[in-house]
């Protein structure tokens, strides 16, 4: 599964180095979350989220085939070398 993740993200993108699956297993379903460059993240999601509605469906049809169940996440880069910005003091 997270092989076919990360074929499909990378399909989307022109910085296909830059696309990271990460896998997390819980109780009922595992998680993967994948990472693209900040960005191509508009890519990923597409208008009105279609892209990555249909990349949650295949994933989950080919889930299902197996019997697991999975959700999939996309986890918002960062553009460049830059630091994270701090939260607003307050």
């Amino acid at each position: 599964m997270k092989e076919l993740v990360h074929f499909l993200a990378q399909a989307l993108v022109s910085n296909k180095d830059a696309v990271e699956v990460t896998e997390t297993p819980g109780d009922r379903a595992t998680t993967y979350e994948f990472k693209v460059d900040a960005a191509e993240v508009g890519k990923v999601i597409g208008r009105e989220g279609k892209t990555i509605h249909a990349i949650r469906t295949v994933v989950q049809a080919a889930a299902r085939a197996q019997g697991k169940r999975v959700l999939v996440e996309v986890a918002h880069g960062r553009r460049g070398n830059r630091p994270p910005e701090a939260p607003p003091a307050g």
